[in-house]
Order: C-alpha cells, then sequence, then structure tokens
C-alpha cells in the first residue's frame, strides 16, 4: 500500500529513484559506491559472455560458463570529497588473497586470490570534466591473476609494467585474448577447487 506524503504517493520506484541520484547522480562518485560504477562499465561490455555475479562478500565480479572468474579493481585521481587540486596520491588496488568464501552459507577456508584474471579499472581525469559514469574516462589494464606478486596490494605503475592499459571499446577483446590464453594453461576445470 502506497503512502502518502505532503508532496504525493511514496513507492518503492520513488525511493529506488532517489536513492540512485543521491548515490549516482553527479560526476564523482564516493569511493564505496565507484567499484559499483567500474563493475557497470565492464558489465555492459562483457556480457552476455560473462555474467555478473559481485554482491556482499563475493570473491569474484563476473564469471563464465567454462569456469572462468574475473575480479574487478577500480582507482581514481579525483574523489567526491574536497580535495585540493594538488593532492593527488598514486593509484592502488586492493590484491590480497583472502582466507575463504562462502558457497551459498557455507565457508570455504583457503587462503587464495579467487579469480582467475583481473581488471584494474583507473580513472584518471583530474580536471573539473571528470565523470565517473564516463566510460571514455577509464582505462583497463587485464592481468592474469598467475602474474601478480605475492602482496596486499599493486600500484599502478606496478599494474603499467604487466600490462598496456586500454579504452572501454578494446576491453572485451583484451579480456577475450586473456581468458583464451588463461585457459590453456590452466588446471582442467575438474581439478580446481569450488
Amino acid at each position: 500500500m502506497e503512502q502518502l506524503s505532503t508532496t504525493g504517493p511514496i513507492s518503492a520506484s520513488t525511493i529506488r529513484d532517489r536513492a540512485a541520484h543521491a548515490a549516482f547522480g553527479q560526476p564523482l562518485v564516493t569511493n564505496t559506491l565507484r567499484g559499483l560504477i567500474a563493475e557497470a562499465i565492464v558489465a555492459t561490455l562483457l556480457e552476455p559472455d560473462w555474467r555478473w555475479c559481485s554482491a556482499d562478500y563475493a570473491a569474484w565480479d563476473f564469471d563464465r560458463g567454462d569456469g572462468l572468474r574475473l575480479e574487478v579493481k577500480q582507482s581514481a585521481v579525483r574523489q567526491s570529497w574536497a580535495q585540493p587540486k594538488t593532492m593527488y596520491r598514486p593509484a592502488t588496488f586492493d590484491i590480497a588473497p583472502r582466507t575463504g568464501r562462502y558457497d551459498g552459507d557455507v565457508w570455504l577456508a583457503q587462503e587464495r586470490r579467487w579469480a582467475d584474471i583481473y581488471v584494474f579499472a583507473h580513472h584518471s581525469v583530474a580536471d573539473d570534466t571528470a565523470d565517473h559514469r564516463d566510460p571514455a574516462q577509464w582505462t583497463f589494464y587485464v592481468v592474469p591473476t598467475a602474474e601478480l606478486p605475492a602482496q596486499k596490494t599493486i600500484g599502478l605503475a606496478r599494474v603499467r609494467t604487466l600490462i598496456a592499459g586500454c579504452g572501454f571499446a578494446d576491453l572485451h577483446a583484451a579480456v577475450a585474448e586473456l581468458a583464451s590464453r588463461v585457459l590453456s594453461n590452466q588446471t582442467p576445470l575438474f581439478e580446481r577447487s569450488r
């Protein structure tokens, strides 16, 4: 049943639209939600080949019918909070192995990185034209998990030594090429841990 306010009916769609506008209605999206923007861009480019499956505490963000898993990490120069124009920190990404993951409601304790491929998304626009929602303003770096160093974070400079970046128009092809390479070097899927 809809409730009435002084401005009219309040519905679930009204609340959804207001929340979406508050979260994503400005060009600079807060850190806690910007990952969702990066994943939405990647989903738009990779679906239907890949399924966007990220959720609370998901061990990876996308998977494919052949068992490949993909994780998206993002960083941006401009932040939604006020910052001096000269205060830009080097971009870093979290690549720490996780202590386990849930399979339904069962915890599988195994420390590892659960994705086969990482997509590092970097938004480098520093001036007032910065818009985290604009796919053309992002650069993507597609890296096999096996090539990541044994550490908890990785800087953009190090990522660039592993692979050249690509724009959103080339992301699908970059992921497809790397997925093919990863599959050819991978343990058969029936031998992989769940």
